[in-house]
């Protein structure tokens, strides 16, 4: 907020679009935009080709995905749920424009995430996935509800190809999502086992 105050939606969307295109992963020496997960582009395709609506829902900050995540998901920014900031509409120099404020609106992460689902999209999920326990309200919101769902987490195993967190992590802790995936009976993805390819050749 402190460092983006006061910019237009535009402007932000502009650093954005420049830090994407250059911003490398500082081990691997990728862009960011090839460190994706080949098996989440193919679910997702795979959903769309059989008529699903996919959507993105992050703790991330919602005007920060929107510019990129249409090229690289395939998903349209109106389908991206994620935090925000206030932000307010002025006119500069006879131009309208919507101005970044230094406070926060919305935080879609652990509970916000069904909360972010709903104001944003007004329907619950039929599947979910996730890959911490700041996903855990969403699985939980979509899967005990009427009807069939699908409730999938991601295990970061592979600490080789990608890395290693699970339960005593300090970050993308996955502790309480694992003991209710196996109290629900949900799918867990082991990415050691299960992936045979983590990112996209």
């Amino acid at each position: 907020m402190a460092t983006h105050t006061g910019m237009t939606t535009d402007e932000f969307s502009q650093i954005v679009k420049g830090w994407i295109a250059s911003a490398k992963h500082p081990t691997s020496d990728k862009l960011y935009t090839q460190m994706v997960y080949q098996p989440m582009l193919e679910l997702l395709a795979y959903l769309r080709a059989n008529e699903f609506k996919t959507f993105i829902v992050s703790g991330g900050g919602i005007e920060f995905m929107r510019p990129w995540v249409e090229e690289v998901y395939n998903v349209p920014p109106e389908q991206v749920v994620g935090s925000s900031v206030v932000t307010s509409f002025e006119v500069r120099d006879g131009t309208p424009v919507l101005v970044r404020q230094p406070k926060v609106n919305f935080i879609d992460d652990k509970e916000g995430k069904p909360v972010g689902i709903n104001q944003h999209i007004g329907r619950r999920p039929i599947a979910a996935f996730g890959n911490s326990d700041g996903d855990l309200a969403m699985l939980q919101w979509t899967c005990n509800a009427p009807g069939a769902k699908l409730c999938v987490y991601v295990h970061h195993t592979d600490a080789a190809r990608e890395w290693a967190y699970d339960r005593k992590s300090h970050i993308g802790k996955l502790d309480k999502g694992l003991d209710e995936a196996q109290a629900q009976a949900w799918t867990v993805v082991d990415m050691q086992a299960d992936w045979s390819v983590v990112f996209p050749e």
